[in-house]
């Protein structure tokens, strides 16, 4: 018996990427609409003057001063005088700062120092960069309604940061 083995002879397959060419043009940009882009906030800090300046009456400037510590936050003005301290509020159990109400202290600071645009802010070693971060954005400005819109008013934007340390 014998076999009969025919050589078939083998076509080329073409490759047919119309469907996948379609497919990218549609994907593509839908891909890239559905992105959700990122907003990076810059704080610009500066270091605190380490001499004692003067002004040309020959007394010292007033420095608008906010103290992190492990018992709450310190609100001073000028220099050493206390406006208020707030203590850490419990929320589920945990101690956290009072930021919302740190708000309240310094938009009625603003309200007698209208002119005023730089703050203080000392903070012990042990206060954590989310902690200090957040202490930047109350300072810096608040929330408000106006005119039936919401608005960012400004508080104080000139931020300088030091330790508890140096105090």
């Amino acid at each position: 018996m014998a076999l009969n083995f025919r050589n078939k002879k083998l076509e080329d397959a073409e490759l047919d990427v119309t469907s996948f060419m379609n497919l990218m043009i549609v994907l593509v940009p839908v891909m890239l609409l559905s992105l959700t882009f990122t907003q990076i906030t810059v704080h610009e800090i500066k270091l605190p003057d380490l001499s004692p300046s003067t002004t040309s009456s020959g007394e010292t400037p007033s420095q608008l001063e906010v103290v992190l510590t492990k018992e709450g936050v310190k609100v001073f003005y000028p220099g050493n005088v206390l406006i208020q301290t707030i203590p850490m509020k419990t929320v589920d159990d945990i101690e956290v700062f009072d930021f919302q109400r740190l708000s309240l202290v310094l938009q009625e600071v603003k309200q007698q120092l209208t002119d005023k645009r730089d703050i203080l802010i000392f903070s012990d070693p042990d206060i954590d960069y989310q902690t200090l971060v957040s202490t930047m954005d109350t300072v810096k400005s608040h929330k408000t309604v106006i005119a039936a819109n919401l608005v960012e008013v400004e508080l104080f934007p000139e931020i300088s940061l030091a330790d508890t340390s140096i105090k």
